[in-house]
């Protein structure tokens, strides 16, 4: 496919968001609009988790700790003087004096310099654990990367002084919309994207096929991992940072095994290794998720879509291991050729 017709279809696609966005926008419904962004911010977890997981096949159970620190790095950096004089009186005097919440005109410039801020700062702490762990391989990977979950999570709940502890974080103020979270949520699509098409993502592809191909001819297998667990922890901190300043109240025990489990899910039904899979998987588990929720609350069976995401997930892994898209993407050019082929075959079956 040539230069011009993806950009015609990356255009389309950008228009066909937009639009949507504008529609529930225009509903005038904060439930669907809430809805709208939590799933953009879903969409940004399950990409970025998939650049680590799918592409590279380490297992990575410690995304969300990223997602906590962008979270609390974020919140912290944006709360005006008077609120943390008021919530957190014992932070150090440097960081007592930033306040990143100027708006230039409509504009929240400070927020998303503190997000940008954030994500920096987390890959920083991505690099220096992913040093080690990037040198594991199989099931290592999964034990090294919940542990480091798990660190996150104490670490919060005992800096009081930086995080109010256990306590509930508030009053931050809500930047969080629609435009703002699909916008990053478009960004990390596309950069995902092109590493898949780059040579650091043919390496990645390389050796999750196989490590000891990939190496015997001269593929390089930690500078892609590494790269790849880096670049995924910035987006998981720029979706905490989203998070943050959306939803009014937060702790640490919010970023823990229930989310880590959700955005798990939507990888392997979307498919590993698979963009596209990533959003629709995305789409479908939090789809899915709402609906029994409601169920639930209006049956007052809780705990049932619990049980009903854990049998939906054992199944698919059963009978669909690779995804609804396994490593494929969505094309306008395959979605034409299937069309033509639907359309070719009614009119055979018609004449």
């Amino acid at each position: 496919m040539s230069v011009d017709r993806r950009l015609m279809g990356g255009l389309l696609m950008i228009g066909g968001l937009v639009v949507a966005l504008g529609l529930v926008q225009g509903s005038g419904s904060a439930v669907w609009e809430s809805r709208a962004i939590l799933l953009g911010i879903f969409v940004i977890l399950t990409v970025s988790l998939n650049l680590i997981s799918g592409f590279t096949g380490l297992f990575s159970l410690g995304h969300i700790g990223f997602m906590a620190l962008g979270v609390y790095i974020s919140a912290v950096l944006t709360l005006s003087l008077e609120k943390k004089a008021a919530f957190l009186p014992n932070l150090p005097g440097w960081l007592a004096g930033i306040h990143l919440d100027q708006m230039v005109g409509p504009l929240p410039l400070g927020w998303v310099a503190a997000t940008i801020l954030a994500g920096l700062l987390v890959s920083l702490v991505a690099l220096a654990v992913g040093s080690v762990i990037m040198r594991l391989s199989g099931n290592f990977v999964a034990v090294a990367t919940l542990g480091f979950l798990v660190i996150v999570r104490v670490i919060l709940i005992n800096a009081d002084g930086l995080t109010r502890g256990s306590k509930t974080f508030s009053g931050v103020t809500p930047f969080t919309d629609l435009w703002w979270t699909w916008g990053w949520a478009v960004v990390a699509i596309y950069v995902v994207w092109r590493i898949k098409r780059s040579p650091w993502g043919r390496q990645m592809l390389a050796q999750r096929a196989d490590k000891w191909a990939a190496q015997s001819v001269g593929i390089p297998i930690l500078r892609p991992r590494l790269l790849a667990f880096v670049i995924s922890a910035f987006f998981g901190a720029v979706a905490g940072s989203l998070y943050a300043h959306f939803i009014p109240a937060f702790s640490p025990s919010v970023f823990y095994f229930d989310i880590t489990f959700e955005v798990i899910t939507m990888l392997v039904v979307g498919g590993l290794g698979s963009v596209t899979g990533s959003v629709l998987g995305a789409a479908v588990i939090y789809a899915l998720s709402e609906a029994l929720r409601e169920v639930e609350d209006k049956s007052q069976l809780y705990g049932m879509s619990g049980i009903v995401l854990g049998v939906f997930f054992l199944a698919i892994i059963i009978f669909r291991p690779d995804g609804i898209m396994g490593q494929r993407e969505l094309s306008l050019d395959g979605l034409r050729a299937r069309f033509r082929r639907g359309a070719s075959i009614g009119t055979d079956g018609t004449s």
